[in-house]
């Protein structure tokens, strides 16, 4: 098994690269998808969260209203870093017990984590980083264009994450998403090329 981490601030097209490498074979172990998880009712995040931001941010059906919750924490760094201490823990568990559930086959796991830092590669247990590049006026054009994100709302989320140097930084691949979908599955097949050299290379 070789493990990549993939990365990208919101609007890069992350989403779109991890459905490319899928595409071509590869298995996917997506933290937003392990992040719904754990709040939902009975999940280990989510009394936690009630207990914090009180019964506001839950729905008429018992879940958790994520535009609610996302009002609240978005603009309100002490707030955000709050749900970040309840959910990162539970999210980074989950995903490294489906790692650990693919380390005898010989697949290619691609961990799709939007905040992925340096501490990631350890914990998570990581042999690569890409990550998904374009320049930050792209990533908000597409947040309001496509997603229909309010421009305010789409700002407050991109200040948010970590910041594109900080990402860059810890690349070992960079797949620029800047132009066209024939642009990126150009990207993807370059780094498709790169990842197979790096799972050959650990091959006894």
């Amino acid at each position: 098994m070789i493990a990549v981490g993939l990365t990208g601030g919101i609007g890069s097209g992350k989403s779109a690269v991890a459905d490319l490498l899928v595409a071509r074979g590869s298995v996917l172990i997506d933290a937003d998808l392990v992040a719904r998880e754990v709040v939902a009712p009975g999940g280990p995040a989510y009394q936690p969260i009630l207990d914090r931001f009180g019964p506001g941010i839950v729905d008429p059906g018992g879940t958790i209203d994520r535009p609610a919750l996302a009002a609240v924490v978005f603009s309100d760094p002490g707030a955000l870093a709050d749900l970040n201490a309840i959910t990162h823990p539970a999210i980074g568990i989950e995903m490294i017990e489906r790692r650990q559930a693919l380390a005898e086959t010989d697949s290619v796991v691609v961990l799709a984590i939007p905040l992925l830092t340096a501490v990631h590669r350890e914990t998570v247990g990581l042999d690569a980083v890409v990550v998904v590049d374009c320049p930050v006026e792209v990533a908000l054009e597409r947040l309001v264009a496509v997603r229909g994100m309010d421009r305010s709302d789409a700002e407050a989320r991109i200040a948010a994450q970590i910041s594109r140097e900080d990402r860059l930084r810890e690349a070992d691949m960079v797949i620029d998403n800047s132009s066209t979908l024939e642009h990126l599955g150009t990207e993807v097949d370059r780094l498709w090329d790169w990842i197979e050299q790096r799972r050959r290379n650990q091959l006894p």
